[in-house]
């Protein structure tokens, strides 16, 4: 029997050409089993596509926010009205299946001997982000692995806690004894750290690494399918700019 190894990805936002350019590499590399940390919906123009796959693929997904909002006939008050104006669509192509596998997803999830999560450990239903040290160690406190994968900002980093915690930048990282983890995967379908290719992590618990993947996808080709659903253009000039 092969040794695990898992491929850990989230903020898909129903971008197909990048969740089959990060699928494609994931096997490429290796991965014996696929995890999502949510927010497989929203923003972009395949939300049914994606989340077949990710049903298909998936052995673990828990819930995002978007696929909260996309999954349920909740009013949209106080959302950005760009945000609003795609959560409406999307709600209008997801079928009544679709919104019940997504209302049924958890808010966390155990995995083998580590933790996923979209957004914090503490309140997870709240949707709150994590950029900074002191948002992260109100999160250890409710971290009962050593390693947590986590998504929501769509910006990649490690957040390490020992006697303090300490915010790192990574691209492949080992882990350390007595070290605690909680660790952003990126966004497959919408970066927002100025690098516009997919970004994801293989993780593989018998050489204690975890490695930062940036997969190069065609982003015309999900420019023009937002484009053709009528979505905001602001959707599709982000993504050539990864914010």
């Amino acid at each position: 029997m092969a040794a695990q190894r898992y491929a850990i990805l989230g903020d898909i936002h129903s971008n197909w050409s990048a969740l089959e350019a990060v699928l494609a590499d994931a096997k490429s590399q290796g991965a014996t089993d696929f995890v999502c940390v949510g927010d497989v919906v929203g923003y972009n123009a395949d939300p049914v596509r994606c989340l077949e796959a990710i049903k298909e693929t998936s052995g673990v997904t828990v819930m995002g926010n978007h696929d909260q909002y996309c999954s349920t006939d909740s009013p949209l008050e106080g959302f950005h009205p760009m945000a609003a104006e795609v959560v409406q669509w999307t709600r209008s192509q997801l079928t009544a299946a679709h919104k019940q596998y997504l209302q049924e997803l958890k808010y966390v999830r155990r995995v083998g001997g580590f933790t996923i999560v979209h957004s914090t450990l503490d309140m997870p239903e709240k949707w709150g982000y994590v950029f900074d040290t002191l948002e992260a160690d109100a999160n250890f406190n409710y971290q009962s692995t050593s390693i947590c994968f986590h998504g929501h900002t769509h910006v990649p980093v490690v957040f390490e806690r020992q006697k303090a915690v300490r915010r790192v930048h990574f691209t492949k990282l080992r882990l350390e004894m007595g070290t605690r983890y909680f660790i952003n995967v990126g966004s497959v379908g919408q970066p927002r750290d100025g690098d516009p290719r997919a970004a994801y992590v293989l993780y593989d618990p018998a050489s204690k690494s975890v490695d930062l993947r940036r997969i190069g996808y065609d982003i015309e080709a999900t420019q023009a399918a937002i484009r053709n659903a009528g979505l905001p253009d602001r959707l599709a000039r982000r993504l050539q700019f990864g914010k």
